[in-house]
């Protein structure tokens, strides 16, 4: 009897393909929901307190449930490595163990959701109590998203390590498309009603209602893949002693606590802003700049991650360190060449950004001011952002997971000290500011640590081309900030089309620039992404 053969893995490149065409479509439809969002809710109470109640629902999606989350690099580094046959019955087991114990925590978050929003945002009491009550409310209605999110983390791992991208990258488009019609029909419902007072709290349960619903959907879909898969499904399998559980944990645990630290800086983020003169509008303008930064972030992150991760999963023997110290510098330089031109663009163009995407409805241009000086402060550290992810990906590959927690809980201490020096001087954007610090100082620790670890990293030979790229991404910058006053000053009109102009022509050029100074540096990592980019437009 001849052995079947194995299905054939996807390149790098295919899976980068995948991943960016899914996560493009999710991220259209996020961004479309934050839209709607804004010109119905703008920066006011029900938004402002869904930011602070969603505070935990979120960082157990991001923590548990996001794709390189703990959860799933911790199924990915187990499952890659072991037969397919072995999967569902590993999945069933870890879905038992993680789901009795999230099943706990979501009891927890809705008794005690008055005091979680008390340490989150203990400011509120005394600036905005009305915000406050409009928070507990919505706490309660998701505090089932704990175990959906653990669910959903698992899954994806799972899926990832069966080399199946589509779906885990485009799923989160269900809780955005849930959350556009449910909000779009409170707004015909309402209409020049929705700025009264009374408005706020039905508005707030809307939002959290639909949170949750989406989460479900997202975790239906998932569950449909599974299943498809041979990835086992809903079954209480209750084996904590199996070696491949062991083996996840192993992971999972360390990987756990290192993200939950930097959620943690969430929080601190969050506890400074209630202090603030309005904090529902603070939190509100940094919650709208991130998803700005974050969908193109999203997209070139989960083409530069999911790819690599594993790939170094299986260059961790001593033998395989040169290919590994390789792979770590083509990831760090990639992310390089995306992010420091973007990130240089995305800061001098962030007023026409964001005009151009949120200035309607009852957003107005006030709003936007405040929401633009935030996104510039996002842009300013995306490559750092990145960077740091690739470093931890390649901890997590070699099965040190501890070794990124303990920095992480150095990084507290930098996040609380940044925010407080920070956020007096600058204000909101301050908060922004602080992160990039922690993540500066992360990713040097993270290099420190990793050039120990495998005899030498090679980090001396990323340092001029990231000097190199920086440089042309300031040219870039540069560039773009004053074609787009130029612009400006030439069409002397404020509106949709002429902040579409600004950004079409002043980004463009601002690339542009970029590009021909990237070429003359001549570095192999910048012809490898171009040549990605243009293949893929070759194949639409």
């Amino acid at each position: 009897m001849s052995t079947p053969t194995p299905p054939k893995k996807k390149s790098i490149a295919n899976i980068a393909g995948i991943v960016a065409i899914a996560t493009l479509v999710s991220k259209v439809f996020g961004l479309g929901r934050q839209v709607v969002l804004a010109s119905v809710f703008g920066v006011g109470t029900a938004y402002g307190a869904f930011q602070y109640a969603s505070i935990i629902p979120s960082f157990f999606l991001i923590l548990l449930g996001g794709i390189n989350g703990p959860f799933h690099s911790a199924m990915v580094s187990v499952l890659s490595k072991r037969d397919r046959k072995d999967a569902a019955p590993i999945m069933e087991s870890v879905s038992t163990l993680i789901g009795l114990i999230l099943c706990v925590v979501a009891i927890g978050v809705f008794i005690f959701a008055p005091q979680l929003i008390s340490v989150v945002a203990p400011g509120l009491a005394t600036k905005a109590p009305e915000v406050r009550e409009i928070a507990i409310q919505q706490l309660r209605i998701m505090s089932p998203v704990a175990w959906f999110a653990g669910m959903i983390g698992i899954g994806f791992g799972a899926l990832n390590a069966a080399d199946s991208y589509w779906l885990p990258s485009v799923s989160p488009l269900l809780s955005s498309v849930t959350i556009v019609g449910s909000v779009g029909a409170l707004a015909l419902m309402y209409g020049k009603d929705l700025l009264k007072p009374e408005f706020a709290t039905l508005g707030g349960v809307v939002l959290a209602g639909a949170f949750l619903t989406g989460t479900i959907l997202q975790w239906m879909a998932q569950m449909i893949a599974q299943r498809q898969q041979g990835l086992g499904s809903l079954k209480f399998r209750f084996e904590p002693k199996q070696e491949a559980i062991q083996d996840v944990m192993k992971v999972m645990g360390p990987a756990l606590f290192a993200s939950g630290m930097l959620q943690i800086n969430v929080y601190t983020d969050m506890f400074f802003t209630s202090f603030l003169p309005k904090p529902e509008q603070a939190v509100s303008a940094l919650d709208y700049a991130n998803l700005l930064a974050q969908t193109p972030l999203g997209i070139l992150s989960n083409m530069i991650l999911i790819p690599f991760l594993p790939v170094f999963s299986r260059l961790t023997d001593p033998e395989n360190w040169d290919e590994l110290r390789s792979r770590v510098r083509q990831g760090v330089l990639i992310t390089a060449v995306a992010m420091l031109p973007l990130g240089a663009v995305m800061l001098a163009l962030s007023q026409p950004i964001v005009r151009l995407v949120y200035e309607r409805g009852v957003f107005n241009p006030e709003a936007s001011a405040l929401v633009a000086s935030v996104l510039a402060a996002y842009a300013f550290g995306m490559f750092v952002y990145l960077s740091r992810d690739i470093l931890v990906r390649v901890f997590y590959a070699l099965g040190d997971g501890n070794t990124p927690f303990r920095i992480s809980i150095v990084n507290i201490f930098f996040n609380a000290l940044f925010d407080y020096i920070l956020v007096e001087r600058f204000g909101v954007p301050g908060i922004v500011l602080a992160t990039v610090g922690v993540n500066i100082v992360s990713m040097l620790a993270l290099v420190y640590f990793l050039d120990k670890r495998l005899d030498g990293v090679g980090w001396q030979g990323w340092f001029l081309p990231i000097v190199g790229l920086a440089g042309a991404s300031f040219a870039g910058g540069s560039v773009s900030w004053w074609v787009s006053q130029q612009i400006a000053a030439q069409l002397a009109v404020e509106n949709f089309f002429s902040f579409a102009v600004q950004l079409a022509i002043a980004g463009s050029s601002g690339l542009l620039v970029f590009l021909i100074i990237a070429m003359q540096l001549r570095i192999p990592e910048v012809k490898l992404f171009l040549d990605r980019i243009i293949g893929r437009f070759k194949k639409a």
